[in-house]
C-alpha cells in the first residue's frame, strides 16, 4: 500500500521560504518521477515542479528561480525549496510519484497534501 508523509506547510510572511518534503513508501521507488502540485480555492490542481528519477527537473513558470525541488532516491522522499514566497502561492501542495513501464502500464500516486499560506 504506498503512503506518503508529507511535511512542511505552514503560514509565512511574504518573501519568507518554507521547505516541503514528501516520504514514499509500500512501492514507490526511484524509478518513479515525483513532483509537487498546487491547488488553490476555486481554482485547478497545477504543476509547481517536477523531478525524474535522473534528476531532470521542470518547473511552472510562476515558480522558476524561487522554488528548488530535490531528491533523495535512497529513501524516496523528495523536497520542495521555496524562497521569495508570493500571496498567491497559498495554495494546498500535493506530493505526487508517477511511473510509466516499456509496455504501457501507468502508476499514479498522490499525497494528502499540505497547506501552505502566504500572508501578513
Amino acid at each position: 500500500q504506498v503512503q506518503f508523509v508529507e511535511s512542511g506547510g505552514g503560514l509565512v510572511q511574504p518573501g519568507g521560504s518554507l521547505s516541503l518534503s514528501c516520504a514514499a513508501s509500500g512501492g514507490i521507488d526511484s524509478n518513479f518521477r515525483m513532483g509537487w502540485y498546487r491547488q488553490a480555492p476555486g481554482k485547478e490542481r497545477e504543476l509547481v515542479a517536477t523531478i525524474t528519477s535522473g534528476g531532470s527537473t521542470n518547473y511552472a513558470d510562476s515558480v522558476k528561480g524561487r522554488f528548488t525541488i530535490s531528491r533523495d532516491s535512497a529513501e524516496n522522499t523528495v523536497y520542495l525549496q521555496m524562497n521569495s514566497l508570493k500571496p498567491e502561492d497559498t495554495a494546498v501542495y500535493y506530493c505526487r510519484a508517477d511511473y510509466s513501464t516499456a509496455w504501457g502500464s501507468k502508476y499514479n500516486y498522490w499525497g494528502q497534501g499540505t497547506q501552505v499560506t502566504v500572508s501578513s
